[in-house]
């Protein structure tokens, strides 16, 4: 049902005309974010400048029962920010200030717009820089972050981007705020910041962030190995493991995703390799010196025909200009591609790679993986042809993937949340009970499911409901059942 006029003039009232978007093509723009199979367009979308005119919106969205969905830059990669038909989608593109940077806290305030990579930017020539390293870094943002507890690379040592905000605001769904932690590392009280962080925008609006920054290591040592499979690769990677070594960042990439990345930006990896490990050592100079001796050997023992370090900070920067063009790359030697985002025990990396390759045969769809091998987080992505109407069948082959994921003792996701895409999956890791708690939990914030409806836990088991306010059971109503 389309919204009635005087509730857009209102929103024009709060942002200025200029701020609400209405018209068809301006719509479009907002349809999907960068999981382009979900699409929904949006019988409005409001661009806020302060959390007061969030409030704003947010309010006269409680007042009238309009879903809402929070966007920030649109490259979340499991539907996240597909908007709800009918409802409002907030973006808080226009929120992008630094507001304070404080060096002897070792503290960064922003509004959610800011972008990863410039908070990095903002501290660098003080010796600092912001740790969580999405590859999309140069353009998602904070807020975004914020939403999908986004890792990185560098994630296994350095940490998610729950180990590195410590205080934030949250509108919440009836249109108050409310302040959570601040600038100490450990705040007193129930661990509300770290509810609200990964909760994929279902619990409320962010629209202030603190986040913590941390000096810059005294030595930094990039190693490129070249392996003449996965099979090899991953065994070193769990040799890695073994060892007790913690690198910055262990990175893997296969022959196909190789292909592409040389194909695009032409980063020097060592010609005819079936698998690259990027392994990142940091920190004080006589440990990693030790480490680098160490990494190599075992890199050779399981199999590596080639180990090179990166001689200088531009040889470094295009080893990791590959890694972290490997997604766009992809459109070099494919139309389509789906990427999954499944987390399996390091220890069982090769078996799981054999799975996928197994599975890739079985359903006639070319895979090429690229991941964080220090985590274990995967993301293959599966190469299709939608106008050949291969979609349904990378679809299936996709969840397939999953399964294996999940069959080898891992989790859904690792970084890209669960949104739209994993929904429906959610009751393949969770119990029936555990998918009540969260439920019961989101209740608590948003009692009319206004807010980001439709994402992360199933509507109510089956995932065919229309996402929106909460709609009675005619057992409600005439008082045999009762909501929770």
């Amino acid at each position: 049902m389309a919204l009635a006029a005087s509730f857009a003039a209102e929103l024009r009232g709060v942002l200025g005309a200029e701020h609400v978007l209405a018209e068809p093509e301006q719509l479009r723009v907002y349809e999907c974010d960068g999981l382009t199979g979900h699409r929904a367009i949006p019988e409005l979308v409001v661009l806020p400048a302060s959390t007061e005119e969030v409030q704003g919106v947010v309010r006269a969205c409680a007042r009238e029962g309009v879903p809402f969905v929070a966007r920030g830059a649109g490259t979340g990669l499991s539907g996240g920010a597909t908007p709800v038909a009918g409802g409002v989608v907030i973006s808080l593109a226009r929120m992008n200030r630094i507001l304070e940077v404080d060096l002897d806290s070792q503290r960064v305030v922003v509004e959610p717009g800011v972008a990863n990579l410039d908070v990095t930017r903002a501290v660098a020539p003080h010796g600092f820089f912001y740790a969580p390293d999405p590859s999309s870094q140069q353009v998602c943002t904070i807020g975004g972050n914020v939403a999908e507890n986004s890792g990185g690379s560098h994630c296994p040592k350095h940490g998610f981007t729950v180990h590195h905000v410590t205080g934030l605001t949250l509108v919440l769904p009836d249109g108050a705020a409310v302040e959570l932690g601040g600038k100490p590392l450990d705040p007193d009280g129930p661990d509300l910041l770290g509810l609200v962080i990964g909760s994929e925008g279902t619990l409320g609006i962010v629209t202030c962030v603190t986040v913590r920054i941390v000096r810059m290591p005294e030595v930094v040592v990039t190693l490129l190995a070249g392996f003449e499979s996965t099979d090899a690769a991953g065994a070193a990677v769990s040799a890695m493991v073994s060892a007790g070594i913690l690198p910055g960042a262990i990175e893997m990439m296969d022959r196909l995703t190789i292909e592409a990345a040389e194909l695009a930006v032409s980063p020097g990896y060592p010609e005819g390799a079936g698998a690259v490990l990027l392994v990142e050592l940091d920190g004080v100079a006589a440990q990693v010196e030790e480490d680098t001796a160490e990494v190599e050997r075992l890199c050779l023992a399981a199999g590596a025909f080639e180990v090179r370090a990166a001689a200088d900070d531009a040889a470094r920067a295009l080893l990791w200009k590959g890694r972290k063009s490997a997604f766009a790359a992809m459109g070099r030697i494919a139309t389509d591609y789906y990427v999954q985002d499944g987390v399996v025990p390091r220890t069982r990396l090769p078996e799981v790679l054999r799975r996928i390759a197994e599975l890739s045969a079985e359903h006639g769809l070319r895979v090429g993986n690229v991941f964080h091998a220090g985590d274990g987080n995967l993301h293959p992505l599966v190469l299709y042809d939608a106008e050949a109407g291969e979609t349904e069948r990378a679809r299936e082959l996709a969840e397939a993937i999953l399964e294996a994921c999940l069959d080898a003792g891992g989790s859904l996701t690792g970084e890209h949340g669960v949104g739209m895409d994993k929904a429906c999956s959610m009751p393949r890791m969770f119990s029936e009970r555990d998918l009540e708690v969260f439920s019961r939990v989101r209740r608590v914030f948003d009692p009319d499911g206004l807010c980001n409806p439709g994402k992360v836990v199933p509507t109510p088991r089956l995932c065919g409901e229309v996402p929106g306010p909460y709609r009675m059971h005619a057992l409600e109503r005439i008082g045999v059942a009762e909501r929770l």
